[in-house]
């Protein structure tokens, strides 16, 4: 099993690959949060396409690098173009990141999430962890049922030092029943692709207060695993996001600023992204 020092040392390599390969990031998102995730995208060293009507569809997924699928708003045509997409990316290999927001809140998001998950390949799924176990309970992992809070985590679901191991079996399970690397994000981020799962313990308190955060980190995950290996891109993704979070906190407190001002410094330093800083600030550590 690799080990963190394996993980750190990669991290220049996956870097390097995810800049160089410039993926083509093709994301059927919401509109609410569309402009974030193409500058999120551009910012990690991607090329957003942001398609979803059904009759460039296929021509757009078949030169792209990977697709992100984003449900955060959902109607009847958009779940089409999800469809479409999803099995053109399937027979052209070719990657796909789920991103199943509100998935747990209404029948007809956790339709679409299952209905995704039983028919396409999933090469990384990304939530909250309310939004994750909702999954797991929809697929069988578990029974419990679970309550969420529209597209943000429930408080009792949220990942502590003290049930951190036990989240972590948890998205284990679920990464090996389907197959696929599953990114659950809270104050302690858990990644697993049912082989290796780490736990990452960087961010801010201050990024769930903006719009977008999340659709923004589903995409740059995309443009990653576009370039790289899906555990390797997504935790080089995890780590850009929150260690930018840190940086643009400390900018807004310096200044005695806000929210506005830290949407914006958070692009900066996506943009100011570099493997030193990944390895020399990363809290990381295998579960």
């Amino acid at each position: 099993m690799i080990n963190e020092k394996e993980l750190l040392d990669n991290i220049d390599k996956t870097l390097k690959n995810i800049k160089e390969k410039n993926a083509l990031t093709h994301c059927i998102t919401n509109s609410v949060t569309i402009n974030d995730c193409a500058n999120a995208v551009l910012a990690i060293g991607g090329s957003p396409f942001m398609a979803e009507d059904a009759e460039e569809l296929e021509e757009v997924v078949t030169i792209a690098d990977v697709l992100v699928i984003n449900i955060g708003k959902l109607s009847k045509e958009q779940i089409n173009s999800m469809n479409v997409s999803a099995k053109v990316a399937n027979k052209t290999n070719t990657p796909i990141v789920l991103d199943p927001v509100g998935v747990g809140v209404t029948d007809l998001r956790n339709k679409t999430t299952l209905n995704l998950i039983e028919n396409y390949k999933m090469t990384a799924i990304r939530g909250n962890i309310s939004e994750i176990k909702a999954i797991a309970k929809l697929v069988g992992v578990i029974d419990e049922n679970n309550t969420a809070k529209g597209v943000d985590v429930n408080t009792d679901d949220i990942i502590t030092e003290e049930n951190l191991n036990a989240n972590g079996e948890l998205i284990k399970e679920l990464a090996n029943k389907l197959d696929t690397t599953i990114l659950a994000s809270g104050p302690i981020d858990i990644l697993s692709d049912g082989e290796t799962t780490i736990a990452i313990d960087n961010g801010d308190d201050m990024m769930p207060l903006i719009t977008g955060s999340g659709c923004m980190l589903s995409s740059i995950v995309g443009s990653c695993i576009g370039g790289s290996a899906p555990l390797e891109g997504s935790l080089v993704a995890i780590l850009a996001m929150n260690i930018a979070g840190e940086k643009a906190r400390a900018k807004v407190d310096e200044r005695d600023e806000g929210t506005g001002s830290f949407r914006a410094y958070l692009i900066d330093y996506l943009y100011k992204t570099d493997s030193e800083t990944l390895v020399n600030e990363s809290n990381i550590k295998i579960l």
